[in-house]
């Protein structure tokens, strides 16, 4: 099964090459430029992972990732920053994300997180229904 990806970031050409890069390792990728569109868009369409920028104009990735965990607790969040550092780290990581990586991403490396990001919201949402369905049959007395 293919993975599906929101690549979030302000910088159109990095949007565009790692694009191209993740299309080439059979990923469905879908781009935005920016945090608010991307969340409007996590509204309206399901997405195995959000890899999203640190920083960018308007609302950081801290406040992306919090906004999204808030309405999709299951998403996997990956934040890219071209400065990492433990605090950033420490930070991304308590608000709920999956991983913080520096930029320029390894892609192996990136294509393997993104992997695990679609197998760890497919065992939330199979939880979910399973948690669902035992109150329905606790309910109905069965």
């Amino acid at each position: 099964m293919t993975e599906r990806v929101l690549l979030v970031d302000d910088e159109e050409e990095y949007l565009e090459i790692m694009s191209e890069r993740m299309q080439a390792r059979d990923i469905d990728v879908t781009t935005s430029t920016s945090a608010r569109e991307a969340l409007d868009m996590i509204a309206t369409d399901s997405f195995d992972a959000v890899i999203m920028d640190f920083m960018m104009p308007e609302m950081n990735g801290i406040e992306a990732l919090k906004a999204i965990k808030e309405k999709n607790p299951e998403m996997q969040i990956i934040l890219l920053t071209g400065h990492a550092t433990v605090e950033k780290t420490v930070e991304a990581m308590k608000a709920g994300a999956m991983d913080l990586i520096e930029k320029p991403a390894d892609l192996d490396a990136l294509s393997e997180k993104i992997k695990s990001a679609h197998n760890q919201k497919a065992l939330i949402v199979a939880k979910k229904d399973q948690d669902r369905v035992i109150a329905m049959l606790k309910k109905f007395g069965m």
